[in-house]
């Protein structure tokens, strides 16, 4: 077998693991604690998952350049990697609880929130540590960390939820084993021991602030807009909106995991490439095979969507079937976003993310605080989709330019575009 039919194989399985797991928790999770539960889940949820992004500075991305790079000695990324993950460590868990705490509706129950706390240190010294993985091109391990935390996650939803009926409390200590373990397997397999020292380098230090920062900031706007209908939900509306919210929303949220296993196939032979413009003609091929894919995937859960709905969540859940009909067309535009923004990313420009999704954010923010008062759920549902389609059309603009290819080049279909899927076909029966 090739290697590249192993790298995808491995993508594949990966994605499967983690799609499996999340779906089937939130299934356990749903039919055990009921919407009211799941709403405090999500509201305690919503602040330690953006102050992930924040807390992560960008330092993944800057970990994989500059070993890549070969810029700076293993040994010396690792200490300032330790040395950073302490100070963020801190400022995350301060400035979270006081949100938590006092500006969340969730945040009443102090023990709830000191246990959604807990994942903050293992989740950046894992997502820090990935960084030396993809800057060794270490693929196979790069996705064991990526797949191994939710499975756990999900088997301890089983143990703490099922079996000793913890409710939220249990669903709170589950997301803490995934990254605690993975924190734990990469502070001795990668001998991050010996990382812990007193000796500072500033040089080190700086330039990988320097590099992450940019990308840490863009990721905050994007995330925010992601997150801005859970944290307005939960300030604005009361626990059950947030918990149907929710899980209409978290169905839709998978359909974005067929781009990162397309761009394995599109991008095998080019991804090295010195030609930026071959290369986002790549991303407008990807970006055009994962419309036809995911629009498909769409129109069938919008049609399905009673029946999964039921199904997965009990009736009790039937509301957040009008979330996830929503939502849908929103997602399957914001794939623009989703993919091109790969390219842009990837070329050292993570600003022009920001260009598009700053303005989307406040419409987002105002047009939720309008329509939740008067339709819940549904309302901050439709309210995503229309800053989910402005943020997609303006970001499509703002690449066109930068990149300098039309949109109507980047949009038109060819026959050409599914070559890649039916060479790996064609490749796959010939074993």
């Amino acid at each position: 077998m090739s290697s590249f039919i192993k790298d995808l194989s491995r993508v594949g399985v990966s994605n499967f693991v983690i799609i499996s797991s999340g779906i089937l928790t939130s299934i356990i999770t749903a039919r055990y604690i009921g919407p009211e539960g799941n709403g405090i889940i999500a509201g305690l949820a919503v602040y330690p998952s953006l102050f992930m992004t924040i807390g992560s500075l960008g330092i993944r991305q800057s970990t994989a350049y500059y070993l890549g790079k070969g810029l700076y000695p293993e040994e010396k990324i690792k200490t300032a990697i330790t040395q950073i993950w302490m100070c963020t460590t801190v400022l995350s868990f301060v400035i979270c609880f006081i949100l938590m705490r006092y500006f969340s509706k969730s945040g009443d129950n102090l023990y709830w929130v000191l246990l959604s706390l807990l994942p903050i240190p293992f989740n950046l010294f894992v997502t820090y540590n990935s960084g030396i993985f993809l800057g060794k091109n270490n693929i196979s391990a790069f996705n064991k960390v990526n797949w191994i935390p939710p499975l756990l996650t999900l088997f301890l939803t089983l143990i703490f939820i099922v079996v000793l009926d913890l409710s939220v409390t249990g669903a709170l200590l589950a997301v803490i084993g995934g990254p605690l373990f993975m924190a734990f397997l990469m502070l001795f397999r990668n001998d991050f021991l010996r990382a812990f020292k007193f000796e500072v380098d500033l040089t080190v230090i700086k330039s990988m602030l320097s590099l992450g920062l940019i990308y840490a900031f863009s990721l905050l706007i994007i995330n925010l807009n992601y997150k801005a209908d859970y944290i307005l939900l939960d300030k604005l509306s009361s626990s059950y909106e947030l918990g149907i919210y929710s899980k209409g929303s978290t169905i839709t949220q998978y359909l974005w995991q067929i781009p990162m296993l397309l761009s394995t196939i599109v991008f095998a032979r080019s991804a090295v490439s010195k030609n930026d413009r071959k290369f986002s003609m790549k991303v407008a091929q990807l970006l055009r095979i994962s419309f036809i894919l995911i629009g498909s995937a769409s129109l069938t859960l919008f049609l399905l969507s009673d029946f999964i709905i039921i199904t997965m969540y009990g009736e009790s859940f039937r509301d957040s079937i009008l979330v996830l009909k929503f939502l849908l067309p929103g997602v399957v535009i914001l794939t623009i976003f989703k993919v091109m923004n790969m390219d842009l990313a990837g070329k050292g420009k993570p600003w022009i993310a920001m260009k598009a999704m700053f303005p989307s954010l406040i419409i987002n923010v105002v047009l939720n605080y309008i329509f939740i008062p008067k339709y819940g759920a549904a309302g901050s549902a439709i309210c995503s989709t229309i800053s989910y389609i402005i943020a997609a059309l303006t970001f499509l603009f703002f690449y066109s330019r930068e990149v300098k290819i039309p949109i109507s080049e980047i949009l038109r279909f060819r026959k050409s575009d599914f070559d890649p899927i039916f060479s790996v076909i064609n490749k796959l029966k010939k074993r």
